[in-house]
C-alpha cells in the first residue's frame, strides 16, 4: 500500500509500505478516506520537529482523519462504548491516552503522560491507505456528514476545547488572532455561544474575509491595524473579555495580552516555531490576566458530531476546504500550505483517490 512519509524538512516521499497487521484486542483496521493538513503538521514538515519532538526516522504525518472500518479485533468498542462493525464510517481522535495514569483518571486524558499521537514521532499518522487505530478513538459518522467533514471534526474539537477554557458568557466580547482553520472554528463557536462583538485579525487578506463570513463582527489585516490599538479604539479603551491566540504564537501572544481587558482571559492555542513563549510581564501582571494554555481537547467528538450534523448550528465544515488533492500529491499540498499560497484555507488529502 502507499503512504506519504516525511524524511526531513520539506522532504515528503510517496512510499510502498507493508500492509498493517490484523487488529488486536481493542483495535480496528481502518481504510483511511480523508486527511486534513494541520498547522501543527506544518511545524514538523518545515523543521523536522515540533517543540522538543524530533523526527528521527521516516514518519507518516496526518492526524485529522476519517475512514471506513475494514476489520475489528476482539472487544473493539468505540468512544461511546458501542461495538464497532466492519463497514462503519468513523472519525478518529488521533490521541490514544493510557486511561490509567493520574491525569487520565482525573478526567484529563489530553494531559496523559503516556499519550500516543498519530503523526507525532515515533507514531505514524493517517497519510497512508490503511492503518490500525484504537477502537476507543473511533466515533461513527452519521450519513449527514461526509468523510471530509469527519476529518474536520478534529480541528472543531480543538476549537470546542479552547472555547471551554475561555468560559464564555452571553454578550462577552472576543478577540481572535489568527484566522486559519482553528481561528475560524473559534470564531464560529464563540458566535454560537453568544459572544458579541467578535474581532478577528490575520496576516492574509483572504483569511480576513473568511473570518467575517464565519461570524466575526469585523476582521482586520494585522499589517494595517495593530490588534491592541484597534481593539482599544473599538472598545473605548476597555479591551475584550477574552482574547484567543490561534496564530503563530510569536508577537501574537503579546498582541493577545494587549487586547484583553483588565481581569480578562487569554487562551493560547497556537504553537510557536521556536518553542518559546514571550510577553511583557507588566502587561499581564497589571491587568491581572488569566492565561490558559490549550492542550488539544478532551472528549469533544460527540459534541462536534452533533454540532456539525445539526442544521440549527449552521456549521458548514466543507466551506472551510479550499483544496482537495490525492495522496500522491501530499508533498505539493504541504508546500502550498507552508508557503501560504493565495486562497489556501484548509487542504484535504483524498487518500483513496487515484
Amino acid at each position: 500500500m502507499l503512504a506519504a512519509r516525511l524524511y526531513g524538512p520539506r522532504d515528503i516521499r510517496i512510499d510502498e509500505v507493508p500492509e498493517p497487521p490484523s487488529p488486536g484486542p481493542g483495535e480496528v483496521l481502518l481504510e483511511v478516506a480523508a486527511v486534513g493538513v494541520c498547522g501543527s503538521d506544518l511545524h514538523t514538515y518545515e523543521d523536522g520537529r515540533i517543540g522538543a519532538t524530533t523526527v528521527e526516522s521516516p514518519l507518516v504525518l496526518g492526524h485529522e482523519f476519517a475512514g471506513r472500518v475494514l476489520a475489528v479485533g476482539p472487544d473493539a468498542s468505540d468512544g461511546l462504548d458501542q461495538p464497532l462493525l466492519p463497514g462503519q464510517r468513523v472519525a478518529v481522535d488521533p490521541a490514544t491516552p493510557c486511561w490509567r495514569c493520574e491525569m487520565c483518571e482525573a478526567g484529563h486524558p489530553n494531559l496523559c503522560r503516556r499519550l500516543h499521537f498519530c503523526g507525532l514521532w515515533p507514531d505514524d499518522g493517517a497519510l497512508q491507505q490503511r492503518m490500525i487505530v484504537s477502537a476507543r478513538s473511533c466515533f461513527p459518522l452519521p450519513d449527514a456528514l461526509s468523510d471530509v467533514e469527519g476529518a474536520l471534526l478534529e480541528p472543531l474539537g480543538i476549537g470546542i476545547h479552547a472555547v471551554d477554557l475561555a468560559k464564555l458568557k452571553i454578550a462577552r466580547s472576543v478577540g481572535v488572532l489568527g484566522c486559519g482553520p482553528i481561528g475560524l472554528m473559534i470564531i464560529k463557536l464563540a458566535r454560537l455561544a453568544g459572544a458579541d462583538p467578535i474581532y478577528a485579525f490575520d496576516l492574509l487578506p483572504w483569511r480576513v474575509e473568511k473570518a467575517k463570513a464565519w461570524g466575526a463582527s469585523d476582521a482586520f489585516l494585522v499589517e494595517e491595524s495593530d490588534p491592541g490599538v484597534a481593539v482599544a479604539e473599538l472598545t473605548a479603551g476597555r479591551g475584550v473579555d477574552v482574547a484567543f491566540e490561534a496564530a503563530w504564537a510569536d508577537q501574537s501572544v503579546q498582541q493577545a495580552a494587549d487586547m484583553a481587558r483588565l481581569g480578562g482571559r487569554v487562551v493560547l492555542v497556537g504553537i510557536p516555531g521556536d518553542d518559546r513563549l514571550e510577553m511583557r510581564h507588566s502587561v499581564a501582571r497589571r491587568k491581572g490576566l488569566t492565561i490558559m494554555m490549550s492542550r488539544r481537547m478532551k472528549h469533544t467528538y460527540p459534541r462536534a458530531i452533533h454540532m456539525a450534523a445539526s442544521p440549527r448550528c449552521a456549521l458548514d465544515l466543507e466551506d472551510m476546504v479550499s483544496h482537495r488533492l490525492p495522496l500522491r500529491e501530499t508533498g505539493r499540498a504541504f508546500a502550498m500550505n507552508a508557503d501560504y499560497e493565495a486562497g489556501v484555507h484548509k487542504i484535504v488529502i483524498d487518500v483513496q483517490a487515484s
